[in-house]
């Protein structure tokens, strides 16, 4: 009964328009009332205790050093050095997108940020030598839900952070070699797709461009590798990792490429301020939403549903992907983290999943949320920094949707492809 009141208190102010946020603390104040527990403390204090917590310092950090790369120059210099990787093949500014991604990923770990960026570089560009708008923003979008996946991610650590138990350097780990998987995936149907549209467009650098262009990228290519060789080999923690990042793009770009100045720094500690605070608000009311659905015992009940599948993990897991994938058709995939983690994981331990390959599926299933209508975010980020309608991004990213979904149900299938990579790169072998 309380799971039903709380999924349908939690659609019924979401059609009604209600800002997320306040959603989340309309639905606390349901359970509150539905369990007799009227304490007008209770939902400040729960929120405060979500807020603070060590780990979720991460974030702010990974979001100012996103911000500042953003504005700084590494977002043209990424898209440059990808051009020249693959600039020489037919149809080399969709290749370059993917390769874009897969490399700003790395830095940035944000979805939306990573679509804004590189969309705002790159589809220009497409347009110039003829690509359909589309497509174009369809070959960027699908790029982004790497952001999600490839750390330092920060749906990650908000996994790390809710989820007791979970180390944020193995969910970091688990998300390397799957999100570098997805983008090849993505080139293969940009290979078929450049044939099928007739693109024949290609880019040539010169020697001496190349040179130059690779002494330019080559500290923002650094930053991911010292981060993850740093938080991998134990120099620092992902929250250290995280001041790290801040630290070094604000090197980079201000004494380095020199394309911030003191003025547009704090502009961009402004953007990133304001960014933090609402990804905050709604960790902090999810906190509180999350306090009532224990206290109901949610948890248990949505166990006793599933059962009788607990002896059959791979059904198990077809199942709640389902479910995770109409769920995020219509919400963000920051809120459904932190709604959700708690109510799946006790069932994937009891069933004896591995935890982090469950985290895995779990952040990747939501992220390609973020690409699914209505409510897909990057698909609005796109068609506002490109200019594109609507019906024709969805319309070309199907291809995309339907590769991202298959990787899914691939990892799903075969776990050692995630789970195998995870422990060699925590040296276990």
């Amino acid at each position: 009964m309380e799971l039903l009141i709380f999924l349908g208190s939690l659609f019924f102010f979401m059609l009604l328009g209600v800002p997320l946020a306040l959603v989340l603390v309309l639905c606390a104040i349901v359970l509150m009332w539905h369990s007799g527990m009227w304490d007008a403390m209770i939902i400040p204090g729960s929120m405060l205790d979500g807020a603070n917590n060590y780990p979720l310092m991460a974030i702010p950090f990974f979001v100012f050093a996103g911000e500042i790369m953003a504005a700084g120059g590494l977002s043209k210099r990424v898209v440059q050095l990808a051009q020249l990787i693959i600039g020489r093949v037919r149809g080399g500014l969709g290749y370059a997108a993917v390769i874009a991604s897969i490399i700003f990923a790395g830095l940035m770990g944000s979805s939306v940020g990573e679509a804004a960026a590189l969309g705002g570089l790159l589809l220009p560009m497409m347009r110039e030598v003829g690509y359909h708008p589309g497509r174009a923003g369809a070959v960027v979008a699908s790029g982004a839900i790497l952001g999600p996946i490839i750390p330092p991610s920060t749906n990650f650590i908000l996994l790390g952070a809710t989820i007791s138990g979970l180390s944020i350097t193995k969910l970091f780990m688990i998300g390397l070699m799957p999100g570098i998987m997805i983008g090849l995936a993505l080139c293969i149907v940009w290979f078929f797709i450049v044939r099928h549209d007739g693109y024949n467009e290609t880019i040539k650098f010169s020697a001496r461009e190349a040179v130059r262009i690779v002494i330019d990228c080559t500290p923002a290519f650094l930053m991911p590798v010292l981060l993850l060789g740093g938080i991998r080999f134990g120099f620092f923690t992902p929250t250290e990792g995280g001041a790290f990042a801040a630290v070094y793009a604000i090197l980079v770009c201000v004494f380095y490429y020199r394309e911030l100045n003191l003025r547009e720094l704090l502009r961009v500690s402004a953007r990133a301020a304001r960014t933090t605070s609402v990804v905050m608000l709604i960790v902090a009311t999810a906190t509180a939403v999350g306090w009532f659905i224990t206290i109901a015992r949610i948890p248990d009940q949505v166990t006793q549903l599933f059962t009788p599948l607990i002896d059959k993990p791979i059904l198990l897991l077809l199942c709640i992907n389902v479910f995770l994938f109409l769920i995020g058709m219509v919400m963000d995939l920051t809120p459904n983290v932190l709604i959700f983690a708690p109510v799946f994981y006790p069932l994937i331990q009891q069933a004896g999943i591995n935890e982090y390959y469950f985290g895995l599926l779990f952040i990747l299933n939501l992220g390609i949320g973020v690409i699914t209508p209505p409510v897909g975010t990057v698909l609005y980020v796109v068609c506002s920094v490109g200019n594109i309608k609507f019906t024709d991004l969805v319309v070309k990213l199907i291809p995309f949707l339907l590769v991202e979904i298959g990787m899914l149900f691939l990892l799903l299938f075969f776990p050692k492809l995630s789970i195998v990579p995870m422990n060699w790169l925590m040296g276990g072998g």
